[in-house]
């Protein structure tokens, strides 16, 4: 791109970045403007240099360092935002990996670089920076971008969690027992392996780590705590996001032992939510083999922008050979939204990573009674995630399944969610019992850690394997319930995928099938 002279950004026609259309703000107790002197930052992710690569998603992974260079940020496109961000007097911070250029400057400069009106609004106990409409970018600057986010900063996601009510619990287990009853592979480590939690709020304390694994006899593991975007670990009430933070920690961590734990935390916002799954897919440092993510919300509730930034992330994360576990949802066919509709929830929509969807399990002497699809509506219990999307097309690896032609269908598998079945977890010193998807995704992170340390491969993007004829074998369908509008079948279903893990197959479904040897040709 020839150099750009400073008036050009300020004086040359704008036009919409596409994707980024926010919708009027409803009804609010209150809207003021931001003091034009504030500093705030936003995050504009530009385009790969260079597409990623099918074949590094589907098994032929690249390093991070081979990603950053091939598939990182393009040079052009960063050169481009440095120069519009000079012109509005915003200051940058770059990171080719993430394909993130951060800038920062006054709500006064920062309106009048992205064309748009910022608002502080106050809905019910919550404040928050708002804008309307479309971004408005110069037309030079529009092929180089892929979103602009953080203008506005409303929450973005909820936790996929349900604490049990004490009336409501059956039957409750530990992280060890489902992982025995799943057929994890007994005394199996996950040594060498990190596994990333994405957290939009709440904390943990060291001591109850400590505790709860003195209580299972088990080692306590190491647990990091990674700040984005000044996002903190900041534990407060166990009936918030603690829960979600301790609940993803101690499932994991019990399920995997030996396996590291990070956590990533953000604010929760679409910028938030997007820049913690960068900077854990190009963390040098703790180099995570797993991400899991508990938190969402339905594909409706997103810009098209942040959708596409946070998919192209995790088809990186994939590209590098990270798995990425997503809860399914705790809301039903209808994820919450209320409108008589079905929807999915996203990220889990994602096809670049594994939805996880919820079962209700009985077990008896020591082995699996009864596993059907959750739905405790009835109850006020809540009900597995699951549907079509409509966002995103039907991936390859679902081609045969006819329900899904007109989109990606989710969830991919499934676990124990039930709250009346749940997890038994520790949270800022009390025991409790905790389900939703939002175990699910721990889980499966864990037993994918398992197989990446047994099989010393990773796996990465895993669905082309276990949707395949053999994959299909390592789980154990379900086929009784439903979700609200879908119903549980023989094979794939929109309430629990392909169903529940027979831990030790899948493990061996996601082993790298050895080359086979040349024979010499007879004499």
């Amino acid at each position: 791109m020839p150099r750009t002279a400073k008036s050009d950004f300020r004086n040359e026609p704008r036009g919409p970045l596409p994707g980024s259309e926010k919708p009027a703000i409803g009804a609010i107790t209150a809207h003021t403007a931001i003091p034009s002197r504030k500093r705030i930052t936003v995050s504009v992710i530009v385009h790969c240099a260079r597409p990623i690569p099918t074949a590094a998603v589907v098994g032929k992974h690249l390093t991070r360092a081979q990603f950053k260079s091939a598939h990182g940020a393009d040079p052009t496109a960063i050169k481009a935002v440095t120069a519009f961000a000079k012109a509005f007097n915003l200051t940058t911070k770059s990171d080719a990996a993430r394909r993130t250029i951060q800038l920062t400057g006054t709500v006064n400069d920062i309106q009048q670089a992205f064309g748009v009106k910022l608002h502080q609004h106050t809905d019910g106990d919550t404040t928050y920076r708002a804008r309307e409409g479309a971004i408005l970018l110069p037309k030079s600057l529009l092929p180089h971008v892929q979103a602009v986010l953080g203008l506005d900063d409303r929450p973005q996601a909820t936790p996929k969690f349900r604490i049990a009510h004490a009336r409501a619990v059956s039957t409750s287990y530990t992280p060890p027992q489902l992982a025995q009853l799943y057929g994890f592979p007994a005394n199996a480590q996950a040594k060498g392996q990190t596994i990333a939690l994405i957290e939009l709020g709440g904390g943990f304390r060291t001591a109850d780590i400590k505790t709860y694994f003195q209580s299972l006899n088990m080692t306590t593991p190491t647990v990091t705590a990674v700040s984005v975007d000044g996002g903190k670990n900041s534990p407060g009430d166990a009936n918030g996001a603690d829960g979600e933070v301790m609940l993803d920690i101690e499932v994991a961590a019990a399920v995997a032992p030996g396996a590291k734990i990070a956590v990533y935390f953000a604010p929760n916002t679409d910028q938030g939510f997007v820049d913690a799954i960068t900077t854990a897919v190009h963390d040098t440092k703790n180099k995570p083999t797993v991400i899991s993510i508990s938190w969402g919300g339905p594909e409706s509730s997103w810009t098209t922008q942040a959708l596409t930034a946070l998919d192209t992330a995790c088809k990186a994360a994939a590209a590098i050979g990270i798995t990425v576990t997503v809860a399914a949802g705790d809301n039903g066919s209808d994820d919450g939204v209320g409108d008589g509709g079905n929807h999915v929830d996203f990220p889990a929509s994602s096809p670049n990573v594994l939805a996880c969807g919820g079962t209700k399990l009985t077990a008896a002497n020591g082995a699996i009674a009864n596993e059907v699809v959750w739905n405790e509506t009835t109850n006020n219990e809540g009900a597995t995630g699951g549907g079509i999307s409509t966002a995103f097309p039907q991936p390859s690896w679902q081609s045969a399944i006819a329900a899904t032609k007109s989109g990606r269908g989710v969830p991919d598998v499934a676990g124990d969610a039930d709250p009346s079945t749940g997890y038994q977890i520790r949270v800022d010193g009390q025991n409790m019992v905790i389900g939703g998807t939002s175990a699910v995704a721990p889980l499966w992170a864990g037993l994918i850690a398992l197989s990446n340390a047994q099989n010393k491969n990773a796996a990465g993007l895993p669905q082309p394997k276990l949707y395949s004829a053999t994959g299909q074998k390592a789980f154990r369908d379900i086929t009784t319930g439903n979700n609200g509008a879908y119903k549980a079948a023989i094979g794939w279903d929109a309430c629990t995928g392909l169903g529940s893990p027979i831990g030790a197959s899948i493990i061996a479904s996601l082993a790298t099938q050895p080359a086979k040897k040349k024979t010499k040709k007879a004499a």
